[in-house]
Parts: structure tokens; sequence; C-alpha cells
């Protein structure tokens, strides 16, 4: 009746366009063109300040104990709802970081590809900062997501149908003078950035958790977090890695021992559209143990209902696939089978994100997978 695969993995070695759409929403009549500009813009100078000084865009979440879920794993349950942050997502801490660092060596322009939440992040970063910001999705994105960046005062390109595609025009863009690729999982400032997300844990939890679950899209919050457990002293603690089948890129390098592409992405979670995971996402397993799961649509989409239900908090099916190692009992299961231990002191899920997500798209989703 499991219908999830769970992958565990050791620390053995492994080896290593079609047309555009394009839709514009004018910059702010006050926003000067790049973060040196120095107009007196309400706002801006705070914003540049902050960044000088070493400050960030993304907010401590709130780390919540959650009854419900815990019923149903049968041990203590944290939720750390990224949701929350300014941007919708925890994409915020990793592209909020990169694209300061970017304002301090001079970007003129911002692009990013995106399956919606890194796009969100960075246009909102843009607009902080004071920078003209391209955002290139793919032709399937949500009208909210393309509403919510057109109100950042981002262009908004769609390209393709998965996010591939996209992030080729995006780099393509990006040889422009002055322009600056953001990408959305792939690079080490990205990584650092998703590190903060460990430092509040260990801050708020003090002793580590018994296993952290979050969901595998690109592989850049699986990396940051790796190193934010190896920064923190809790290299020890399991990440259970959550894919929905069809955008399960992870887990498909995992079982072949190197990166592969998939052939497309057919999940109705398109937050986690890579085609291909970050190299760096393969060399964790090396360095921590990480269990693998792959779970179906319609489970990620369950789990969404009756956390919904549950705690009152929409998400999106990328979110509900890390929700699903609890709803379907995935965690239950690898504990009896050996793979996590049968006394977990506790379990902390990332929530990843609800950008891609309303109520009818919900009711939708449940219709086509065949759920009432």
């Amino acid at each position: 009746m499991w219908s999830a695969q769970a992958h565990p993995v050791g620390r053995r070695k492994r080896p290593a366009v079609n047309p555009i759409v394009s839709f514009s929403c004018p910059q702010p009549a006050l926003a000067p063109p790049c973060p040196w500009a120095r107009q007196a813009v309400p706002g801006m100078a705070s914003s540049l300040a902050e960044c000088a000084e070493g400050g960030h865009f993304h907010t401590v979440t709130p780390l919540l104990e959650s009854w419900a879920l815990s019923q149903v794993a049968g041990t203590t349950v944290f939720l750390k709802c990224e949701n929350v942050q300014p941007a919708g997502s925890f994409k915020i801490r990793g592209i909020g970081h990169f694209c300061q660092e970017a304002a301090k060596k001079g970007c003129r322009h911002l692009v990013c590809s995106s399956g919606g939440n890194a796009g969100i992040a960075a246009a909102y970063c843009a607009r902080k900062l004071g920078i003209p910001a391209t955002i290139v999705l793919p032709e399937g994105a949500s009208q909210s997501v393309v509403r919510r960046l057109q109100g950042e005062g981002a262009e908004v390109q769609l390209v393709g149908k998965v996010w591939d595609e996209a992030n080729l025009r995006a780099q393509e863009l990006a040889k422009r003078d002055g322009w600056v690729n953001v990408p959305p999982f792939d690079h080490p400032l990205i990584w650092e950035g998703h590190v903060s997300l460990v430092r509040e844990l260990k801050a708020a939890l003090g002793t580590p958790p018994g296993a952290l679950v979050l969901a595998v899209g690109g592989g850049g919050l699986l990396a940051g977090v790796s190193a934010g457990l190896a920064e923190v002293g809790w290299q020890h603690v399991p990440i259970v890695a959550m894919e929905t089948r069809g955008a399960h890129c992870f887990n498909a390098a995992l079982e072949a021992g190197r990166l592969v592409t998939l052939p497309d992405i057919t999940s109705v979670a398109k937050c986690l559209g890579a085609k291909t995971v970050a190299a760096r996402a393969l060399a964790c397993t090396q360095e921590l143990e990480v269990l693998s799961a792959v779970v179906e649509d319609r489970e990620a989409v369950d789990a969404v209902q009756r956390f919904l239900d549950d705690e009152r908090m929409l998400v999106e099916p990328a979110c509900g696939a890390a929700l699903a190692a609890i709803y379907s009992g995935l965690l239950g299961r690898l504990q009896a089978e050996g793979r996590l231990s049968p006394t977990l002191a506790s379990v902390v899920v990332i929530v990843c994100g609800g950008n891609n997500i309303d109520s009818r798209e919900l009711q939708e989703l449940k219709a086509q997978l065949g759920q009432s």
C-alpha cells in the first residue's frame, strides 16, 4: 500500500526556445535604477544601509509545535514556517544574500528564472534595493505569481514549458552589461543564505531534533540546511528529503549514482520542477545522513488539504511533499525499517512556501487527481 520509496544514502563516494510572452510593470516612479544612485527615495537609504551593515531581507520565522501532526507522527512535530517570509518562502534567505552581494558589486539589473518562489524573492529584493528586475517563468506559471511579480515592479517573461527552458533565457539576458543572473538554487551564496534557517532552529530548540524533513527541488535548501547542520554541530541529524514523482531529480540521481536529467516534469508540484539537481545536493549525501523519498502527487495534495484543515495554512504542493512524510505515514515506515530511530525526540518539518496556490487552484488539483 506504500507508494513512497525511501532511498537511504551512506557516506560512500559517488561519481560525481520557445516563443516569449513578456509582461511588464513600470518601476515605481521614485525608484532609482540602481542602489548607488543616491536619490532621496523613501526607505531606500535604510535598505542600502542595512545591506552595507550586513543586514538581511528575511525574517526570523516561527517554530510552532503542531498538535495535529504530532498525533499522526507519534512524536513531537515542529513546523518551521517559512511560508510567512515577506516573499512567501524560504527562498528569500539565500536569494536575499545573493542580491545584496550583487548590489555591492555594482549590479544594474537582476534577472532570475523561477517556478515562482525564487522569482518573487528576487523581485522583492530588487525592489528593496532599487534595482530593476526581470523574472523568467515557464509558460504554465500561476497568474497569481505573475501578478505578484508585477506588483513588485518586475518585468515578467514566460518562456518554455519547464524551468530549465526559462533558465536558458535568463542566462542569455544576463549577458547584457550590468545584468546579473540570480540562480534560484545552485550557488554558494544561496546556500550560505539558507544556513540562517538552521541557526534559528538551534536558537529555538537548543537540543537537536531527531530528524529534519524538507522538500527538494533543485537542491538549494538541502545544500543550505546541510551546511547549517554542520555549522551548529548537528551533522548527525538525519535529513528526510522529499520529492514528488515526476519531479524527482534528486532521487533519480541517487539511484544512478550521478547527476541525471529527467526527460520532463510531470508532477503538479511545479516548484520542485528542476530536471537536474544541483551537484552540491549529491555531495551532501557523502557528508550527512540523507534519506530520499518520493511520494505521489495525490499524497502531496492530500497533505496540503489536511494541513489547511489542521493548521489553517494553505501551502503549495511542493511543500505538501514535505508534509506528506508525516501524513502518509512514511516517517513511521522509515522508523519500522530501522532507517530512522524508533524513538525520535522530535521532528522538524520545513514548511517551505505557499505562493503558488490559492483555494481555487487547490480544488482544481484535487479534481485533476480524482480527489474529493
